[in-house]
């Protein structure tokens, strides 16, 4: 992706830092830790890589999962933003790499543990498009509880053949292939060459372009920008079979890539791949990648959400493992993975984070997603309950945003304190279709880019005229939840906030003898002038805040 698009790369550095509240400053709430310099030189926009623009890779490689080994290269083009003359590629051990050349000549390369410091020996002038050709091999990490610690997982089926596939998220793509390992700068388009023994299938992203089947190397082509961890690769003894979609943007080919003896029950149960684009477009818009296709790829571990090749392993069941996550029942409605990987098409691969800091803009609107999926087929009392639910998950042992510019997460909460939250503003909209048009535009107006928790957060206070800098600071930036103190004295009911950060403006809804009024609660104690003597009283549990009777 330009970096035209993108507010230019240095600002990205800056702008999450820049839109903290002088009352909060999220970094001292996190757990304590070292970061390290190859957490800086992983997580930042170093000099070496902000002077040039990522257009193109064409990663072209040999996979031998019986040596678990992986050999090939990279070609990286890219445009020169400034004249400079050292490039930083990422690769992480125990692969390595062993050459770098440009136009043919090799080139000086210094490591310094993930990062390799290229020096190159033409003269880069800005505007111009540039490629340098990363040659690597070894045996990458092997992933021991895919896809959270990430790498390759080189299993096999119940047949006795190799049922291998990568997934790298916050570890980082260079885990197993060398690229310019950091989420603000998204290649433009991509081809995937896998060359891998006979009577297996490789399935990548994109659109299968070419299969060469005297070298069984088959040839994906991603026209769209695509981050670097979205990038995969799926070894198996595969079968193929797939529907035509009527979508928002016309014909969407949803293809499905299974194990031979799954086949039935897969084209059972990728049922709800249809209905799951339906709700989707509703509530997001357009699915972002119809010129790649979308693909669900069984693999061997639980599932991720790779771009136009979304990989599923939960074991055909609905729920999450079969498991209700929000011990509602409504869980159980629809397959967990196939849904909420899915719905990172659009919050993930469409609007992908600039720094992991902000993870949260990928899976709090993704958790989010799958309440807004029961409410197209099932109605809104099943989604608010439904996420409701998950509130029972919520641990708020540190706040939701991480530490910039070191590659360090927020909180496990940014899954359902992150799909509370979202939930919680439709409330404060309190119009459904204002709602949703703000949900669609996020989509259309970051199309294809990667943001800042800063501009998603301007975004939607712009869009809803709501006041949200200090709601957004209670809920991402501390561990506090708002509580609602009241009391009632015969005629009189008092009320106010308590556990709020400074300035906190969120009126909420009630019920006074089953009727909706709207209340403003500060921190300051106020009286309910609406209130009778004996009536009943009741807080819209549809908003994330304790109440407590005093």
């Amino acid at each position: 992706m330009s970096i035209d698009t993108m507010n230019k790369s240095i600002l990205f550095i800056l702008l999450p830092l820049l839109f903290l509240s002088s009352s909060i400053n999220a970094q001292l709430q996190q757990e304590k830790r070292a970061f390290t310099e190859q957490d800086t030189l992983r997580g930042s926009i170093t000099p070496e890589r902000a002077w040039w623009d990522l257009n193109y890779y064409h990663l072209d490689i040999e996979i031998q999962p019986d040596e678990k080994y992986i050999a090939g290269k990279n070609t990286i083009r890219y445009r020169v933003l400034e004249s400079q003359q050292v490039l930083q590629v990422d690769l992480q051990p125990p692969l390595k790499i062993e050459k770098v050349t440009q136009d043919g000549l090799p080139l000086s390369v210094k490591s310094n543990g993930n990062a390799h410091f290229v020096t190159l020996i033409k003269q880069q002038k800005a505007g111009d498009f540039n490629e340098v050709v990363v040659h690597y091999s070894g045996n990458p990490k092997e992933a021991i509880r895919a896809p959270w610690d990430g790498g390759f997982s080189w299993k096999r089926d119940d047949n006795g053949k190799h049922f291998v596939a990568t997934s790298c998220q916050g570890l980082g793509a260079s885990v197993w292939w060398p690229n310019k390992d950091h989420m603000y700068d998204e290649v433009d388009s991509m081809l995937i060459s896998v060359k891998v023994p006979r009577g297996l299938t490789n399935v990548a992203n994109g659109r299968l372009r070419k299969l060469d089947t005297v070298t069984n190397t088959s040839h994906w082509f991603v026209s769209n920008p695509i981050n670097n961890y979205g990038v995969n690769v799926n070894i198996a003894d595969y079968v193929h079979f797939g529907e035509k979609y009527n979508g928002e943007k016309g014909i969407l080919d949803m293809d499905y890539w299974v194990l031979r003896d799954d086949l039935e029950k897969a084209k059972e149960h990728f049922k709800d791949a249809p209905k799951m684009m339906a709700a989707f477009e509703h509530w997001f818009g357009p699915y972002p990648f119809y010129e790649d296709s979308f693909k669900l790829v069984q693999v061997p571990y639980l599932g991720m959400e790779h771009q136009s090749s979304i990989t599923y392993g939960n074991q055909w069941k609905k729920g999450y493992l079969g498991k209700d996550l929000s011990g509602t029942g409504w869980g159980l409605k629809f397959d967990f993975l196939l849904i909420h990987e899915s719905g990172h098409e659009w919050f993930a691969n469409n609007i992908t984070y600039t720094d992991i800091a902000d993870m949260w803009v990928h899976e709090g609107f993704t958790s989010y997603s799958e309440n807004l999926f029961l409410d197209y087929h099932y109605g809104k009392e099943a989604s608010e309950a439904y996420v409701q639910g998950l509130r029972q998950n919520i641990k708020n042992d540190r706040p939701v945003i991480g530490t910039y510019n070191v590659n360090s997460e927020g909180s496990g909460d940014m899954y359902y304190k992150g799909s509370n939250l979202l939930h919680t503003i439709r409330q404060l909209v309190n119009d459904d279709e204002k709602w949703r048009q703000v949900l669609r535009g996020l989509n259309k107006d970051f199309y294809h880019q990667t943001v800042t928790t800063a501009q998603i957060e301007n975004y939607i206070a712009k869009k809803t005229n709501l006041k949200l800098d200090k709601f957004f600071d209670q809920y991402l930036r501390t561990t506090m939840i708002p509580i609602l103190e009241y009391t009632i004295d015969g005629k009189k009911l008092k009320y106010r906030y308590t556990n709020v950060v400074d300035g906190l403006h969120m009126p909420i809804r009630v019920f006074m003898n089953d009727k909706a009024v709207w209340i403003n609660p500060t921190t300051a104690w106020k009286r309910a002038a609406k209130y009778q003597r004996d009536a009943t009283f009741e807080v819209d549990s549809n908003f994330y805040i304790d109440v407590k009777e005093i």
